[in-house]
């Protein structure tokens, strides 16, 4: 996938867990995880921004684009 998450990343600046970023956003830490991990579909707006307010960062931190071999292929 070509969006790639970098959560994990400020949330290792900011020394906080999945379990306390998760309470202080109002998500499991489940899904959390999902998210964190590259393996939801979608994000919220409401969950971007929430992220955002307790990371304290702008939301280009926690996602970037890559393109992939398809897509380059495809351009190419």
């Amino acid at each position: 996938m070509p969006v790639v998450v970098d959560i994990d990343v400020m949330m290792a600046r900011r020394k906080m867990s999945v379990g306390e970023l998760a309470e202080r956003i109002g998500i499991t830490p489940t899904n959390l995880a999902v998210l964190k991990n590259g393996r939801a579909k979608a994000v919220r707006f409401t969950t971007l921004d929430a992220l955002c307010a307790v990371l304290e960062c702008q939301p280009g931190d926690l996602l970037r684009w890559e393109p992939d071999t398809i897509d380059a292929d495809r351009t190419g």
